[in-house]
């Protein structure tokens, strides 16, 4: 259900904004995007300040693109960032409070959003022309915009983090999904989605005949509305009669699922902020591994390789840990507007009782067409070629993560 009516903004004006405290701690590697600071530098014109001290990146960070768990976000501003230590967390990841959209608004380049982090990706970031503010609102969860952009088309925003944009979704969106669904030996009757409140992955799924029934636990029931109203073209997979909408704690769901219930599970993940850290805990994969059948896959966001090798290598060895006698794999796909504009995929399977497991560099089947009469459009990135070429590393990446899979045996 809508948290909030929907509304269109006027014309886009420059903000100016103000600097926000020096952050304080240590270990910095937060895997949320930090306000842009902007000091006033001269009463007529506005800089960024480049005085102010940053620490020495980590590389164990692990941006995600969406946050069905995300913390309550403050309407105060300036934008305070303050990190804290996760209890029971590896000392790697820390949490930091949300930012807001209008923060990321560069008032030194008007009209430009910015992706600015100097403790994420030090010394470069993703900035988009804005040609007109579509959608501004808060709901209980997080931050939610949605802009015209002069390249990209519209663009969805969620706590200043870009999630989606019309030029450059289904990328993603298509090897997420078909990844894992091309891969798994038996055709998938029974699918879950968590997170994914944009709906891109849905209506990749429901390209497959063979899905007989597919729910999607997103807790961010404004993400769902929003997307409905300016992404027909990546929502439309909620029309279909084989989805199943669950407004409502993914982790909850997937605990509260019968065993052996799915065939498949994709996690349209999330930053570690808060609540959100358990997304890529051991818990909650454990409770995943328990709802697949056996020969069940999981697929979740892997992040950069470029920036994340070594929290990425975590995550493979905790997932070998849990898919004990199944496989798991990584590979990658190239997307302009993710940071480095390249995004990855963690691949697990379930070992069916002969213990054969998923072979995820290999499809099983041909690429799913989609349905005459429908809305969904072609695929325009993901083939067959394009699946095998997924776990193809540059040889920086392949010493990184080749010591932490278990490739699959195949049917």
């Amino acid at each position: 259900a809508t948290r909030g009516a929907l509304h269109k903004g006027g014309p886009l004006n420059a903000r100016e904004l103000r600097t926000a405290p020096q952050n304080q701690g240590h270990g910095r590697s937060s895997a949320r995007i930090i306000a842009h600071h902007v000091a006033a530098r001269e009463h007529d014109r506005r800089r960024c300040d480049p005085t102010r001290a940053s620490p020495a990146p980590s590389p164990h960070f692990f941006h995600r693109r969406r946050n069905p768990r995300a913390v309550p976000q403050s309407s105060a501003a300036p934008v305070h960032l303050t990190v804290r230590a996760v209890p029971n967390a590896p000392l790697h990841r820390r949490t930091a409070e949300q930012t807001s959209n209008d923060a990321c608004v560069d008032g030194t380049m008007n009209g430009w959003f910015s992706e600015i982090s100097d403790e994420m990706w030090p010394g470069q970031a993703m900035s988009l022309k804005m040609t007109e503010v579509l959608y501004k609102g808060k709901s209980d969860f997080q931050d939610v915009m949605v802009f015209q952009s002069q390249s990209y088309g519209k663009v969805l925003i969620l706590d200043g983090v870009i999630q989606a944009t019309e030029r450059d979704e289904f990328s993603y969106q298509e090897m997420i999904a078909h990844l894992p669904l091309c891969s798994i030996h038996e055709p998938p009757k029974k699918v879950l989605v968590v997170g994914g409140g944009d709906g891109g992955v849905l209506r990749e799924i429901i390209r497959h005949p063979t899905v007989e029934h597919l729910d999607i636990a997103e807790i961010d029931g404004m993400v769902i509305e929003v997307s409905k109203k300016f992404f027909p073209g990546m929502s439309c997979g909620f029309d279909d009669p084989r989805v199943h909408v669950n407004v409502c704690d993914g982790i909850k769901f997937v605990g509260d699922a019968p065993e052996g219930t799915y065939d498949a599970v994709i996690v349209d993940s999330s930053d570690p902020v808060g609540p959100a850290s358990v997304l890529f805990e051991k818990p909650f994969f454990e409770k995943i591994y328990r709802a697949l059948k056996p020969g069940g896959v999981l697929t979740t966001q892997g992040e950069c390789i470029w920036l994340h090798a070594e929290l990425i290598k975590d995550v493979l060895e905790m997932c070998k840990g849990i898919f004990v006698g199944g496989s798991v794999q990584y590979g990658y796909c190239s997307i302009p507007t993710y940071p480095s504009g390249q995004i990855g995929f963690v691949m697990c399977s379930k070992p069916t009782a002969e213990g054969k497991t998923v072979d995820f560099s290999k499809p099983v089947r041909p690429p799913p067409v989609a349905p005459a009469n429908t809305k969904l459009p072609p695929l325009r990135y993901y083939n067959s070629a394009i699946h095998e070429a997924a776990s193809v590393l540059p040889e920086f990446a392949r010493a990184a993560v080749e010591p932490h899979v278990v490739k699959g045996t195949g049917p």
